[in-house]
């Protein structure tokens, strides 16, 4: 069996032990994957982020009991949490991310995952989680000066909230190297909706925000050059 039959196959074992609570079997899976020679990072990116994607559309549609959810959640953060302390470390990379994500249980745990991620990756992560009003946002952007702000929802009532911190941002321009990355399901179900509210980058996974990030510095100064023409045009038009 290939590397990704074998994720696949404990990705459907392991989504059914955790909505039924047996945490027992969830923790053999596990255990039996990392002795078959699955690292951390991939059951983390590929198993991990699959298997709650799929609980959060399967809660979403009422396929899926509050009870069930709530076993769920509650037993994937804590293998979230042990795979943590597996991954390899990188090299520190100089730059910093501050993160932030909506209030639920799955849009925070969905945020730690990444963030956990992300600083093994070689980023300095300061992440907030969910609930913080967008005036202290606002004030630790410009206090802690991150390279990147990173949001994170899978609701859409968090999508006007967003919009509105981006505005303001961007208005204010007191970190106009800022870069904004927004993810999670919202975005994913909407397609459109992270550019049409002002991000510079948006990702559909764990792997691949890490490759936006990776190739951001690149990205940077295409995107300061279209705020500049995007600004100049808006002024000759009010003019």
């Amino acid at each position: 069996m290939n590397p990704q039959d074998v994720l696949h196959e404990l990705e459907q074992s392991l989504f059914q032990s955790l909505v039924s609570g047996d945490r027992q079997e969830s923790r053999r899976l596990v255990r039996q994957a990392l002795d078959l020679g699955i690292d951390a990072e991939s059951l983390s990116r590929d198993v991990y982020w699959s298997v709650l994607d799929t609980l959060n559309t399967l809660y979403r549609n009422d396929q899926v009991s509050t009870l069930s959810y709530q076993y769920a959640t509650r037993l994937l953060r804590s293998l979230v949490d042990q795979a943590q302390a597996g991954y390899r470390q990188t090299e520190m990379r100089g730059r910093r991310i501050c993160m932030f994500c909506g209030s639920s249980e799955s849009d925070d745990l969905a945020g730690q995952l990444v963030a956990d991620l992300a600083e093994a990756d070689g980023y300095e992560m300061f992440f907030g989680g969910g609930g913080i009003a967008n005036d202290e946002i606002l004030e630790e952007v410009n206090n802690r000066r991150p390279d990147v702000l990173l949001l994170f929802s899978s609701g859409p009532r968090d999508a006007p909230n967003i919009r509105q911190l981006i505005d303001t941002i961007r208005g204010v321009n007191s970190c106009p190297d800022l870069q904004i990355v927004v993810g999670g399901g919202i975005f994913n179900r909407a397609p459109g909706l992270a550019e049409e509210i002002g991000a510079d980058l948006w990702a559909t996974s764990p792997r691949e925000l890490l490759t936006c990030l990776e190739e951001m510095p690149t990205v940077r100064s295409e995107l300061a050059v279209a705020r500049a023409e995007s600004r100049q045009t808006k002024l000759r038009k009010a003019a």
